[in-house]
């Protein structure tokens, strides 16, 4: 015997002993779940690994016939478990068979697949509370949510076809639907932690997270909540959520077109740090107003009808940067930078950094994003002195042209 063949059969050993230990810890106080505990689940592991060696002698009808043994003593002691136990589950059953097959794994040459794979399983084990606890914190839409966003990236993006169509072969389906994908997945991904976190760690929380879903719709949401008791933490919410563009423009810039990042993390980190500084100066000086803030009424960011909305805008986009770019030059995209940016910064980031991967100068690219940035952060500035009123305003107004001004500054100067 030789020492490989041992350490493979020491890991198929080791994998049932990790998960029969997750077992017999969180099934200890239950009745009926000693048949399936840590020695059982040690001998199912090397019982595996001694199926696959085996069938490395006799073929795989041996190991076939083994798994089957064991697969009928499973079924055997669930049938027993049942009838003593009405809410009886087929989870440690499951586990049972699984072990076997990893255990087969680690023999056939595989040692590192089946112990990552065990920790994995052991680990997901040990999670029953908390996914439940989740799960039962997410409602029918939320769960509507995840299946269509899992529908648009993995079912539909896969199909698009990945070449260029129309004018100028402006029109990429894959590339326009991937940009799609990546913009619903921040926002879903931001929404599912407000909910599981929920508002009550304070109004600065919510900010944060609800500017990544979208930082307009969180300034509208909060300028709308301004009291005289709590004004500094709204201050603080407001320069927060709008700091968050920044980052978010930069990271969406990372994905689709590396080469443009060192031109714009300056003058983006720029402004985004005068924002959250404002932020942090006002934080501080709310004390704990932010306890009695109330809850933002945030929505599913996800739907398709909005996701379909999004993809047309940014196509619409798309045409408009290539049209202005041929008919007016570079003035011409900065025309469409500044109108698009009242509206959606997300868009016209996307379509600049994918066009700067073909024929658009990287210069005209970066200074057409931040000048998206500058317009719609004082779409933002003109909401917050339209709905939350002159007090509000000379709060958090003075921040955000500083900002924006210094990361202007810091642009012309590069």
């Amino acid at each position: 015997m030789t020492l490989e063949l041992l350490l493979n059969l020491a890991t198929a050993l080791g994998v049932g002993l990790l998960i029969g230990t997750e077992r017999s810890w969180s099934g200890g106080d239950q009745e009926g779940q000693e048949m399936a505990g840590i020695r059982t689940f040690g001998l199912a592991g090397l019982f595996g690994g001694l199926a696959a060696l085996s069938a490395s002698h006799f073929g795989m009808p041996a190991w076939i016939a083994m798994f089957v043994v064991l697969a009928l003593l499973t079924i055997a002691g669930y049938v027993i478990e049942s009838r003593t136990n009405s809410d009886h589950g087929m989870t440690t059953e499951m586990a049972l068979l699984l072990t076997f097959l990893l255990g087969s794994l680690a023999v056939a040459e595989s040692r590192l697949l089946a112990a990552s794979v065990a920790i994995v399983v052991a680990l997901l084990l040990s999670l029953k509370a908390r996914l439940h606890g989740a799960l039962h914190k997410l409602n029918e839409a939320e769960l509507s949510g995840v299946l269509k966003l899992l529908f648009i990236s993995v079912v539909l993006l896969p199909a698009l076809p990945n070449q260029g169509y129309g004018p100028w072969q402006a029109f990429n389906p894959y590339t326009t639907w991937w940009m799609v994908v990546l913009i619903a997945g921040i926002g879903f991904a931001a929404y599912v932690a407000i909910r599981l976190l929920g508002t009550r760690h304070g109004l600065m929380v919510t900010a944060l997270l609800g500017g990544i879903v979208s930082s307009t719709a969180m300034t509208i949401t909060l300028a709308r909540l301004d009291s005289g008791k709590m004004r500094h933490a709204l201050a603080a919410g407001l320069l927060a959520t709008s700091a968050l563009m920044f980052p978010r423009v930069l990271l969406e810039v990372g994905v689709v077109n590396r080469a443009l990042l060192p031109a714009l993390l300056a003058p983006m980190l720029t402004a985004g740090l005068i924002y959250a500084a404002g932020a942090l100066f006002y934080y501080l000086r709310a004390g704990q107003q932010h306890d009695n803030t109330a809850e933002p009424p945030l929505k599913n960011p996800f739907e398709l009808g909005p996701a379909l909305r999004f993809a047309g805008l940014l196509v619409l986009i798309l045409f408009l940067v290539e049209a202005a770019q041929r008919g007016l030059g570079d003035a011409g995209v900065y025309l469409v930078s500044l109108l698009s940016g009242l509206t959606d910064v997300d868009a016209i980031t996307l379509s600049l950094a994918n066009s700067a991967r073909t024929d658009l100068a990287e210069q005209v690219a970066v200074q057409g994003i931040f000048l998206a940035a500058l317009s719609n952060s004082l779409v933002k500035g003109g909401l917050i002195a339209f709905i939350g009123g002159r007090t509000l305003a000379l709060l958090t107004l003075p921040f955000m042209l500083s900002g924006l001004l210094a990361g202007l500054g810091v642009l012309w100067l590069l």
